[in-house]
């Protein structure tokens, strides 16, 4: 499948878990791809480039550098960020300020310094990583939901802003998935081999979603097959954003 042929598309947060897969995913089926991180160490194809979503002068810098070096920008996938566990009293308002700073204005720095290029783009398109946090009450985890849940409502204003420039953007809201970031999160708990079958039951297909299966919604939001698909968040969950199953029977 090659529907990304010829187009330039940047992933923050591309050398690890749904940033890589999704950066691979995009330049086997055409792409150009290239890793925005703080750590952009890839393999070819990829092309890596260093990228501090907290800070503006750094993400500039970046998106001038893939312009300059590929002479365009098509699709922008905002993933990079970070995580917090605990309840409302449980974070510092530092820590409040640090987790909004990379997840919700990263995605504004990135955006922003794009959106001059993709007005310049047959198949301009921006895909937001948002999360089931952001529209279902999950225990400890009241900073990192508000995070989300900002991510989810600047999904669709940007996506009515844009829209008639020909900028489609849309989001997807993955489930738990099987990423570093919540490796690290089950080595941290007390028993983690408890922590993980109970986060596998709570989604209905009763595992762990892969960093795979959201670089593939993904891509399917950024092609420009899917062109007349904008303003839409897509849950990647295993169904439980949807489904109330009954409980199983022993």
């Amino acid at each position: 499948m090659t529907d990304f042929e010829g187009l330039v598309a940047v992933v923050t947060g591309g050398a690890s878990g749904i940033g890589l897969a999704t950066a691979n995913l995009l330049a086997s089926r055409g792409a150009t791809a290239v890793a925005l991180d703080l750590n952009p160490d890839v393999k070819d194809p990829l092309t890596g480039i260093r990228a501090d979503v907290s800070d503006d002068e750094s993400v500039k810098a970046a998106i001038d550098e893939v312009v300059e070096r590929f002479g365009r920008l098509d699709v922008v996938v905002n993933n990079a960020g970070i995580g917090s566990q605990g309840d409302v009293a449980a974070n510092s308002d530092d820590e409040w300020l640090k987790v909004l700073n990379v997840n919700v204005l990263g995605m504004v720095r990135v955006s922003r310094a794009a959106l001059p290029h993709l007005r310049n783009s047959p198949s301009a398109a921006i895909v937001n990583t948002c999360s089931i946090a952001a529209w279902a009450g999950l225990p400890q985890r009241a900073l990192y939901s508000a995070s989300k849940g900002a991510v989810y409502s600047l999904t669709l204003a940007m996506a009515a802003d844009h829209v008639r420039e020909g900028i489609r953007v849309n989001a997807v809201a993955p489930g738990t998935a099987d990423t570093p970031w919540v490796g690290r999160l089950l080595d941290s708990a007390p028993d983690p081999a408890a922590e993980r079958a109970a986060l596998e039951a709570r989604q209905p297909h009763g595992r762990l979603v892969s960093a795979d299966e959201v670089a593939g919604a993904i891509a399917y939001l950024a092609s420009p097959l899917s062109g007349s698909t904008a303003g839409t968040i897509l849950a990647v969950d295993g169904g439980m954003h949807g489904l109330r199953l009954r409980p199983q029977q022993s």
